[in-house]
């Protein structure tokens, strides 16, 4: 919902749950600040239930965004005039700041795997598919870089190549995907065709360590 000057903004802000409860039969919601986005409300509606974000925007701010909407209502044209003056931008995918992380990123996850802290290792795993991996892989077919946000559907190719980062609950399971990690990581990188500058150094010495790791836990 676009606000359009209101001096009473604050209170709004205040009564989203009140207002989303008179529009719909709301089950529970809260605020998106886990996100990054105090301004998303994340709710249960129904029945039947469903799965509803409501997001509480200025009309001067409903312009920043990075794909057009449906608008489904627009009082007096405001919303329509912000899309057509100001076009969606699509978030950068700086290749520069990962290869500038990668590498001590790798040597922090293998200090996990050579302590056995598999836990640890797997959710450090998750973060890569999601920073690392995730991005430039909807980037190879052209979609914006969310993560693995619908790359089952959007980049089924570079989906199936990340299923070998998955691993169970088991230290040469954990190695493996690692491993898969870091060989799709330098593939999709060097396919970018990007002036990156790299660390080769770092990228040695940090994937040394890791295969020794992995030799010590076999």
């Amino acid at each position: 919902m676009a606000l359009r000057g209101m001096p009473d903004i604050d209170s709004v802000m205040k009564e989203r749950l009140a207002l989303i409860g008179s529009w719909a039969a709301l089950v529970a919601g809260f605020t998106g600040e886990h996100v990054g986005e105090p301004r998303l409300i994340i709710t249960l509606v129904g029945s039947p239930l469903l799965h509803v974000d409501f997001k509480f925007v200025r009309a001067g701010d409903f312009a920043e965004r990075v794909e057009d909407p449906d608008v489904l209502w627009d009082r007096d044209g405001h919303l329509a005039d912000a899309l057509a003056k100001h076009p969606p931008t699509l978030p950068s995918l700086e290749l520069q700041w990962i290869e500038d992380r990668f590498w001590i990123w790798v040597h922090y996850g293998a200090t996990k795997l050579g302590r056995g802290e598999l836990f640890e290792v797997i959710g450090f795993l998750t973060y890569l598919r999601e920073a690392v991996l995730g991005p430039p892989a909807a980037r190879r077919v052209g979609a914006p870089p969310r993560g693995v946000r619908h790359l089952e559907s959007i980049a089924p190719e570079e989906a199936r190549d990340l299923r070998a980062t998955v691993c169970g609950y088991d230290r040469h399971d954990a190695g493996r995907a690692f491993l898969a990690g870091v060989e799709l990581y330098r593939r999709w990188r060097d396919d970018a065709g990007a002036a990156v500058r790299r660390h080769r150094d770092a990228e040695r010495l940090a994937v040394q360590y890791l295969h020794d790791v992995i030799d010590r836990t076999e």
